[in-house]
């Protein structure tokens, strides 16, 4: 079969808008779901199914193998719509964000066998990896319910999948950090070294960007004092344990917001947030998480 290659101008105005309202670049978005496809048919062909062509048009069903949340599933649709073009029915989309259980259908799609399967898998890459990231999401957000701290991602991201990715946070209830090297400035223990310490990185990044949000990270309580007494109003407690974050918020006492960050886990998670930081930074939600379990189960 031949691929539609639906341009984006040919997309439903809804879905566009959609991914739009979402935060996503759509055109970003199709031009990465057309790479995908050009890296799985590098000649235009689906041997297999080339091969043995399967007639007529058929239906298959996105399920959920287990509990978690999804996401990633505008971008599977708009998959499916790059694929199959005006041959693609959409008949239900669960939306992104929602919790799902095992045996849930969250998409429903019908069009000629041959292109639904051929497209199955770029689909399924999407929508699984998303749905992974915003499900490891849920469950710091689960874990730190009631503490008043927020999850946080990182600059973890895989390459060409930050936005997605962190996309995915936002879908399950995390906060987004960061976005580039551009839109805030972060002083780290390299940055300190280089400049002869804390303070002075600091100060060299505020005086260069005035107007620019600027966030030190801190190793210790004594360079926690000297960049809140040099007007930091953003820092992030490196590799502490919880009994000295909770001495570092006594410290920092309402003048700055405290981002807790490095070795932490979903098991520490409530103690973490219990010790009264605003933030909890967690890279693994981007660069090691475990894909959600969905599967295409096709109708008879």
């Amino acid at each position: 079969m031949t691929l539609a290659r639906t341009p984006l101008v040919d997309l439903p105005p809804a879905l566009v808008a959609e991914l739009t309202e979402a935060g996503l670049d759509p055109a970003a978005v199709h031009a990465h779901v057309a790479q995908a496809f050009a890296e799985d048919l590098p000649t235009g062909v689906d041997v297999t199914s080339a091969a043995v062509p399967p007639q007529g048009s058929g239906t298959g069903d996105f399920v959920s193998r287990e509990t978690g949340v999804v996401a990633g599933l505008a971008v599977a649709e708009l998959a499916f719509r790059y694929a199959l073009g005006e041959a693609l029915e959409v008949a239900h989309r669960t939306p992104d964000g929602t919790r799902v259980r095992p045996g849930d259908v969250v998409l429903t799609v019908t069009g000629p066998w041959a292109a639904l399967l051929t497209a199955e898998r770029t689909a399924l890459n999407f929508a699984s990896h998303l749905s992974g990231v915003a499900t490891a999401t849920a469950r710091w957000v689960d874990a730190l319910e009631g503490t008043g701290a927020r999850v946080l991602d990182t600059r973890k991201t895989l390459p060409g999948w930050r936005a997605l990715q962190k996309y995915a946070v936002r879908c399950g209830g995390g906060l987004n950090h960061r976005f580039s090297l551009s839109d805030r400035a972060m002083v780290k223990d390299n940055h300190v070294v280089a400049a002869g310490g804390v303070v002075p990185a600091f100060e060299a990044v505020r005086a260069a960007y005035p107007d620019l949000r600027v966030e030190v990270e801190v190793t210790d309580l004594d360079q926690l004092r000297a960049v809140l007494d040099a007007g930091c109003t953003e820092v992030l407690l490196d590799n502490m344990p919880p009994e000295t974050m909770r001495e570092a918020v006594a410290i920092t006492a309402g003048r700055a917001s405290l981002e807790a960050s490095g070795g932490l886990t979903l098991e520490r998670a409530r103690a973490v947030g219990e010790t009264g930081v605003d933030f909890v930074s967690v890279g693994a939600l981007t660069h090691s998480v475990k894909v959600f379990d969905l599967g295409l189960d096709v109708r008879e």
